[in-house]
């Protein structure tokens, strides 16, 4: 917890406001029952209207002025908490972006979303109640245990009773329930799971009719979390009709010893004492109330304080982690003479924790104006293959090169802005479409985006799209077909203009035609870059510059379509289950 209150330093002075207006605010409380038992004693009992209305009008402006201090108050607490919660909802967000995919993987996607929402929530809600109760616990404890041993030293005997009972009620309550919030987040994390599955995976779950399921898996979840929540909510719930019930159980036992004082003393000869000690039980009994509450609030916040611990541990976690991929302490630069060249040397690959290669001993070299294909069975490696080119992932062994210089030696962004790359699953983000072609080149013309949605071959439907190129893009372009977000998406990766384009598999929701007609144009139009295509299809990459046939991770030949067909028997095993004799002899 104290590493992030470091991002309350922009909010130092709504801090130090708050915590001086709620001084001021608990001051005046406890002044307003000494002021009560004035007016009781001195006005009241003696009949003294004039003292009954002066007193009376200090009580008021001195309430009047603790609800104006108490709002105040708030406001800045409240705004030092949410700016709080914004600083590190931004920390944790930025983190995220440096981290590396494995890093990612390792903390699972919808914890992050829980640690950037649910658990700095908490914390937020910490703070906004907890500048106060901190201050005003103990100020109310003491202030109040001061003011009663003035009024009446007798009576505050009572008070040493009321300790030893919250501290044996706070230290049950808070063994039962510090447990149940660590589980209490993991129930979250698996909600979020279901959901996120649930909301992305929605048009394959109704195609296969598993609507009920899922809806019993996300119920099932549900009720894990509720049940958990309700647990820990009926354990705080417990502790306001408690502390009300002690709070009634000490005001009997202050009015039964305040009565028994009374009845001891003779009424003609202690006329006065009788009547500043039924002032003095009235205001005895509010700063009673007060000690039981402040002890209630403390109690309540060592049990919240866990709480919001455990949230900031989990924030922590994100923001402390060591990502695998680490930025080196000065860039290298690139060999302006190897522009363009991809180079592969003694490559191999292994997932965390995985016990073999997914890459083995993979070498090629791969150079501007060429088109490299890379195919091969499913789970042979293909994807992991290309991912390692813009260093998603780093190498177990060997190294890759990019414009002559290891991956490992530049910045992530001078090694991006060299590649075009274009994801197996085509990912849009709401905005419009002309947003979504600038995440390649943020300065891109209306006609540069143009040139590169013809080369994509999606201009067309573009152009029938109402808006065009403002036409509103949904969240993960879900108002688009799968070849049509595919085909925004290498839009989006040509008109970055890079040396280097990786297309990792993102032809394969194309028909022939299109599929055709796209790579024709690359050809076009992209002549001096070095592209990089991933494929499932043998027809999508057999007139392609040099073909990389990968079997189980190892590469199993290379060559050109020709080459292969004569010298490597996975690559005609894989032609010859996709493609006919007739086929093979056009």
């Amino acid at each position: 917890m104290k590493k992030l209150l470091k991002y309350l330093k922009p909010y130092k002075a709504a801090v130090i406001w708050a915590i001086v207006l709620t001084l001021l605010s608990n001051a005046m409380t406890l002044v307003l029952p000494m002021l009560m038992s004035l007016i009781v004693n001195n006005g009241i009992t003696k009949g003294d209207l004039e003292t009954v209305k002066s007193i009376g009008a200090v009580m008021l402006a001195v309430s009047a002025a603790a609800v104006l201090i108490s709002v105040a108050c708030s406001y800045f607490s409240s705004k030092a908490s949410m700016g709080f919660g914004a600083q590190v909802r931004y920390a944790v967000f930025t983190k995220v972006e440096t981290l590396s995919q494995c890093d990612i993987d390792l903390i699972g996607t919808p914890s992050l979303i829980t640690r950037c929402t649910n658990d700095i929530t908490r914390i937020q809600e910490l703070l906004i109640t907890g500048i106060r109760i901190i201050i005003s616990a103990p100020i109310m404890l003491l202030g109040g245990i001061a003011m009663s041993v003035i009024l009446n030293p007798k009576l505050s005997l009572c008070i040493l009773a009321i300790f030893p009972v919250v501290g044996i009620i706070a230290l049950v309550i808070s063994k039962k329930v510090m447990p149940l919030f660590s589980v209490e987040q993991k129930k979250t994390d698996n909600l979020n799971r279901v959901l996120r599955e649930k909301l992305t995976g929605i048009r394959v779950i109704r195609a296969f009719n598993k609507t009920a399921y899922e809806d019993e898996r996300f119920r099932q979840a549900n009720l894990d979390l509720t049940s958990i929540a309700l647990k820990i909510n009926r354990i705080f719930a417990g502790l306001i009709p408690l502390a009300v019930f002690l709070v009634f159980s000490f005001i009997i036992l202050v009015i039964w010893y305040g009565g028994n004082q009374i009845a001891v003393l003779d009424a003609a000869t202690h006329a006065k004492e009788i009547s500043d000690l039924v002032g003095d039980l009235q205001a005895f009994v509010i700063y009673l109330i007060m000690i039981v509450f402040s002890v209630s609030m403390a109690a309540a916040m060592f049990i919240l304080l866990p709480r919001a611990g455990i949230s900031a541990k989990r924030i922590n976690e994100v923001l402390e982690m060591e990502t695998a991929i680490k930025e080196p302490e000065e860039s290298k630069g690139f060999d302006a003479e190897r522009s363009g060249e991809l180079r592969f040397e003694n490559v191999s690959f292994g997932y965390p924790g995985a016990e073999e290669n997914v890459i083995s001993n993979g070498s090629f070299v791969s150079r501007p104006g060429e088109v490299t294909a890379v195919i091969g069975s499913t789970g042979g490696g293909k994807s992991t293959l290309v991912n390692l080119i813009p260093r998603f992932y780093d190498v177990t062994q060997g190294a890759v090169f990019v414009s002559g210089t290891d991956v490992r030696d530049v910045t992530a962004k001078e090694l991006h802005s060299k590649i075009g790359f274009v994801p197996q699953k085509a990912s849009l983000f709401s905005g419009s479409i002309a947003d979504n072609i600038r995440f390649g080149k943020p300065d891109a013309t209306d006609e540069e985006i143009w040139k590169a949605l013809e080369i994509a071959c999606a201009a067309d439907f573009v152009r029938e799209t109402e808006g065009g190129l403002d036409a509103a893009v949904s969240q993960n372009g879900m108002n688009f077909s799968g070849g049509q977000k595919q085909r925004l998406s290498i839009a989006r990766a040509i008109v970055s203009e890079s040396e280097i384009f990786v297309f990792d598999d993102s032809f394969s929701a194309l028909d022939f035609a299109t599929d055709a007609k796209v790579r024709r144009n690359i050809r076009e139009h992209l002549a001096d870059a070095n592209v990089i295509i991933v494929a499932q299809r043998v027809g999508t990459i057999m007139d392609a510059d040099r073909i990389i046939v990968l079997d189980e991770g190892s590469v199993a030949g290379m060559g050109t379509h020709s080459q292969l067909m004569a010298e490597c028997e996975v690559y005609c095993e894989i032609v010859e289950s996709q493609l006919t004799k007739e086929d093979l002899a056009k």
